[in-house]
């Protein structure tokens, strides 16, 4: 279904953490990305919606440096964010990639352990394990269990936790509901708002699932194959007639 919207913007004082401009990404002769631009700023859940194809995982590669940027730059806190991901991850932005992609043949420990790669000190490495057990407590129960052999639900909160083992200023979710039944994903849900809450942690989501990610979110950006064509508050877009048609399944009867 083709939708189009006009776009309409909030007009803040406030500096963004993350910032991206113009950014576009190609596959060969396909533009995946044709000048996107968002803001994130600090403290608050940005979510970007958008059907399968539209662009969302593309961007986020891109922002971690795992896609070419073919355009456009990539900013934290007003300096330029630099193209490799480790440089990205050092920098202080960290991935909990689509698919949640743990390594199977490790235990839990060790998942997290590789998570916290730009972290010198142990006593830092262990405060931050320290976070994320509290966070996710079932972690905690399994730490000495091989990933592969976690649930789907598990290994996503092993995926959120990993990213987390970095202690990133952002933190970027690539569609954490995928693949999950609906009493799991309410429970990653509500982990993410505790995240949010507890740690103040920044965070960007991209997810299908429309719904969920404008009801946990505070600002949203629609991408529509490549383009980004509105963006506001999640609760003005959550009541959008547009938006509740195209990506929310309609009026209820």
């Amino acid at each position: 279904m083709s939708v189009s919207f006009e776009r309409t913007t909030e007009k803040t004082e406030r500096t963004p953490l993350l910032s991206v401009r113009n950014l576009s990404v190609n596959y060969g002769a396909i533009r995946a990305l044709k000048g996107a631009n968002l803001d994130v700023y600090p403290g608050e859940i940005v979510s970007v919606i958008g059907a399968n194809g539209a662009g969302k995982s593309t961007m986020m590669n891109a922002i971690m440096g795992d896609t070419a940027r073919a355009g456009g730059e990539i900013f934290l806190d007003g300096s330029p964010l630099q193209a490799k991901s480790f440089q990205v991850v050092s920098a202080g932005v960290s991935l909990s990639p689509e698919g949640r992609k743990v390594f199977a043949p490790l235990t839990v420990f060790e998942n997290l352990e590789i998570g916290a790669f730009r972290l010198k000190s142990k006593s830092d490495k262990n405060e931050q394990m320290r976070r994320v057990f509290n966070l996710f407590p079932r972690l905690e129960e399994r730490r000495n269990q091989y990933a592969g052999t976690l649930s789907g639900g598990e290994q996503q909160m092993l995926a959120i936790g990993r990213a987390l083992m970095a202690q990133p200023r952002v933190l970027l979710l690539d569609e954490p509901s995928l693949g999950l039944a609906p009493i799991i994903i309410n429970e990653i849900f509500e982990e993410l708002s505790k995240i949010n809450r507890t740690l103040g942690m920044t965070i960007l989501i991209v997810e299908q699932n429309a719904r969920k990610a404008l009801l946990l979110s505070n600002r949203a950006y629609v991408l529509q194959t490549g383009n980004i064509t509105m963006e506001g508050r999640s609760a003005d877009l959550l009541n959008n007639p547009e938006i509740e048609e195209a990506y929310l399944g309609g009026r209820k009867k």
